[in-house]
């Protein structure tokens, strides 16, 4: 099933296919807060004006998502370059299952419900308060409460605040929306529903690859023990906060518990149920863990409630993280990894902590391991422990260093890599720091070019999706930067794109004679990169695969 024919004349390059992503590095608009076009980057503007070059879709429609206007990520985005084809993605998957009500006919849902109302216990709903589709949806919250508001007698919100998905300082926007949600069920059911806890996402609960369990800790502190600084609502909290460090934005607002009469509204008890209603897994899966596992040494929990717990989505199809969940996750199978694999090609995966198992996990169709253990390396750089702006070039150094090693080894026939940079720095907001980490990436693509000629290999240069190449919010009206409409400031933008991203073909020894195929008016994306590798390492791709961007030989 997984056997691959050889091409007919073209065998491949001497050296091995590289494939760089160069996360959240996308085609901008060239204005002031594209800090890609403003970088000094002298070896993609080498590349885009003197090799095989195109542009891909990497959002939308083109990598499973519900329509054009969502931005893509970094999950999607390696799952779609993993899998060589579309499959519908977290937020498609949980809209159909809420239209459906396949989600409140299922066997999870209807346990939850059947647990908190025999036990007169609370629902516990967890996640990030956004719409920005990457993470989580305040529509699907909003189904959730509305489903749970006829069955339960009380509803706690523990919110988790965006602002890199979203506007940075949006928060509010959010909260006074689900504020009137909760207000028109009272009013509806007589249900006791309010928000219970919240924080900034990257200071609580949304650790990813293990990077920071205290974040974890912090967030199991205040959802489940009712632990923290305590206010009378979230936007008191909000405010709170913003008075006290000017400028501090949505996505590092210090952690809260929402209390009345001294004591906080909505710690988790035995026998209440808590469901993470985020579908996207990589800042969901050590959240589940703490929950779901009877050994458990990340951190103290405590006593560790008798709650029912369940994910949006299984986080985690291998490892069964969590064991309960509402939305069954896209079946992808059949990936560029797995066919390396069968037809015995050697490959070499690498990221650091921030972005590994985009190049492992994601990439490989959400399963956790390796298809063959002899024929795959995957390495790791640790991340530095440091907000992003003030380290922007990141592992970028260390990473390019491994890749030369394994180029030049002679042992590899396919290697990938992720630069994590341009979106990590990006969603900081910092011009300066996002401009430098782009920088830092040209290094590195410099050194590869390097390694890559040396060994007769080739090199494809591509992202997953855009951020570092729109700092600034777009007018839809004019295209331009927006700006404040009270300072006249632009408006920052720390969210991703739906702008296209590069391809670049370096194929120093031209063994490979690539030109761009004709595919007439159709718009290839990145899911094409499959494909592409393929061809490369002169393969004929899949029959269902989306077609190559490049004809060879």
């Amino acid at each position: 099933m997984l056997t691959l024919q050889k091409m007919g004349r073209y065998q491949g390059p001497k050296g091995p296919v590289v494939l760089v992503i160069m996360d959240g590095v996308g085609l901008g608009q060239g204005d002031s807060g594209d800090m890609v076009t403003r970088a000094s980057k002298p070896h993609l503007d080498w590349l885009k004006q003197n090799v095989v070059s195109s542009r891909l879709k990497a959002h939308g429609t083109a990598v499973g998502m519900p329509d054009d206007s969502d931005m893509g990520n970094s999950e999607v985005g390696h799952n779609a370059i993993g899998a060589g084809r579309v499959f519908a993605q977290g937020a498609r998957l949980v809209n159909e299952a809420i239209a459906s009500g396949n989600l409140f006919a299922g066997e999870t849902w209807q346990a939850l419900m059947a647990q908190c109302a025999e036990r007169k216990s609370a629902l516990h709903l967890i996640g990030l308060l956004s719409d920005g589709n990457v993470h989580s949806h305040i529509t699907h919250l909003e189904a959730l409460i509305e489903a749970a508001a006829a069955e339960v007698k009380q509803i706690r919100l523990h919110i988790l605040l965006d602002g890199r998905d979203v506007p940075p300082t949006s928060a509010l926007e959010y909260v006074d929306r689900i504020e009137a949600k909760l207000k028109a069920v009272q009013d509806k059911f007589g249900v006791d529903a309010r928000i219970a806890s919240g924080g900034g996402r990257m200071k609580i609960t949304m650790d990813r690859y293990n990077a920071d369990w205290d974040m974890i800790k912090r967030g199991w502190d205040i959802h489940i023990k009712g632990q923290g600084r305590g206010f009378a609502s979230a936007r008191e909290a909000i405010e709170a906060a913003r008075a006290e460090k000017k400028g501090i934005i949505d996505q590092d607002l210090p952690p809260f518990v929402i209390e009345a009469n001294g004591q906080p509204v909505g710690p988790i008890q035995d026998g209440d149920g808590v469901v993470l209603f985020n579908f996207r897994g990589d800042r969901a899966i050590e959240l589940s863990r703490a929950f779901d596992e009877e050994e458990f040494s990340e951190f103290d929990r405590g006593p560790r409630p008798d709650a029912f717990f369940a994910g949006m989505m299984q986080y985690d199809g291998d490892l069964k993280i969590p064991r309960r969940f509402l939305v069954t996750p896209p079946a992808i199978d059949r990936t560029l990894g797995a066919y390396l694999a069968a037809n015995k090609v050697p490959q070499f995966a690498i990221s650091e902590t921030q972005k590994y198992g985009h190049v492992t996990y994601f990439f490989n169709g959400n399963r956790s391991g390796k298809f063959d253990d002899k024929l795959e390396t995957y390495v790791e750089i640790p991340s530095d422990r440091v907000p992003f702006e003030e380290r922007p070039w990141m592992k970028a150094a260390e990473i390019t260093d491994r890749a030369v090693e394994a180029i030049t080894s002679g042992q590899y026939g396919f290697i990938r890599l992720n630069y994590p940079n341009g979106d990590m720095v990006g969603h900081t907001g910092n011009l300066l720091a996002v401009e430098i980490s782009v920088e830092a990436v040209d290094l590195g693509i410099g050194r590869l070019m390097k390694a890559v000629e040396e060994v007769q290999g080739i090199l494809i240069v591509a992202a997953d999706h855009g951020n570092a190449d729109e700092m600034y919010e777009i007018d839809k009206k004019t295209g331009q930067p927006a700006t404040d409409k009270k300072t006249g400031d632009l408006r920052s933008k720390t969210a991703h794109t739906l702008n296209p991203v590069p391809f670049h073909l370096y194929d120093p020894t031209g063994v490979a004679k690539a030109r761009l195929a004709d595919h007439g008016d159709r718009e290839l994306g990145i899911t094409s990169l499959a494909a592409t590798s393929l061809k490369l390492l002169g393969f004929e791709p899949p029959e269902d695969y989306d077609p190559s961007i490049v004809d060879v030989g």
